[in-house]
């Protein structure tokens, strides 16, 4: 299997499909990248190709101790890319992954990016502080560290077939292989990793990163997202963003990766091509 090295030996995992213009894919906690694979099968076949990742701490990728916060998360990023030797790529953040793709233009600039998309994800800054009293209460991620340290495998069991995919809403069908294939994923990675993520993705301030975008930027989001609302999200990083495209999908989860899989792959397609 193909990995690469980040400067502390962590090895992270990747799978590089198709020929064209890169694409590169962040994805979300505490998933790894098999929740990509719609996009990727769908962005390859049609003439892009399509890396990617395991996270550190997640997947097939090394389970560190330390290193798990959205710095070295954004350098195993840079050390994809420059490994690959990738140029004029596009980079696509998923919920946590978003905050990867923040985090790696505010280290590293956009020298080998050429656009920029944000999907559920979790710029500008979850938590709600005294400067940014829209976001979401502590008390939330706690009882997700709660739940993370009592049963991790029923957290991510009960976050699959409710809120997550909008399995909770009325005349919602989330079918039990797209529920299973989240709790699969999210046991497949560490323990310590998956708990020192919530910290990462939920409490780490992006707004200085998303300054720094000085690329085209789409930016996608449901708005019925009960894991990184709207308003706090997909809404605040559009308005943050210079010249930022948002489209909003109109009653849509958090897992639109899966949920709405079709409209998604039209939509990278076309900004793709734009």
């Amino acid at each position: 299997m193909p990995y690469v090295t980040a400067s502390d030996g962590a090895r992270i995992f990747y799978k590089d499909w198709g020929t064209g213009r890169p694409v590169v894919l962040s994805h979300g906690w505490p998933l790894n990248s098999d929740s990509w694979e719609a996009q990727q099968l769908f962005l390859a076949a049609n003439g892009f190709r399509a890396i990617a990742h395991d996270r550190r701490g997640h997947g097939r990728s090394s389970q560190t101790w330390h290193g798990n916060e959205m710095n070295t998360y954004a350098d195993d990023l840079a050390t994809l890319i420059d490994m690959l030797d990738l140029r004029d790529a596009t980079l696509v953040g998923f919920s946590t992954g978003g905050g990867e793709v923040a985090r790696y233009i505010g280290r590293h600039g956009t020298a080998r990016i050429a656009q920029l998309v944000l999907v559920s994800a979790v710029p500008p800054f979850m938590l709600k502080t005294d400067d940014n009293p829209g976001g979401v209460p502590v008390e939330a991620f706690d009882a997700i560290r709660a739940g993370s340290l009592a049963d991790r495998s029923q957290l991510y069991r009960d976050l699959a077939d409710g809120p997550f995919f909008g399995n909770n809403r009325p005349g919602a069908d989330v079918s039990q292989g797209i529920r299973d294939a989240f709790w699969r994923q999210s046991l497949q990675a560490g323990h310590r990793g998956a708990y020192e993520c919530i910290a990462a993705f939920s409490a780490t301030d992006f707004r200085a990163d998303l300054d720094a975008f000085d690329v085209p930027t789409l930016v996608i989001h449901g708005d019925d997202d009960q894991v990184v609302p709207f308003e706090t999200g997909g809404k605040a990083s559009a308005a943050r963003v210079k010249n930022a495209t948002l489209k909003v999908y109109p009653g849509a989860p958090h897992g639109i990766t899966d949920t709405h899989k079709e409209q998604l792959g039209t939509d990278l397609l076309d900004f793709l091509n734009s």
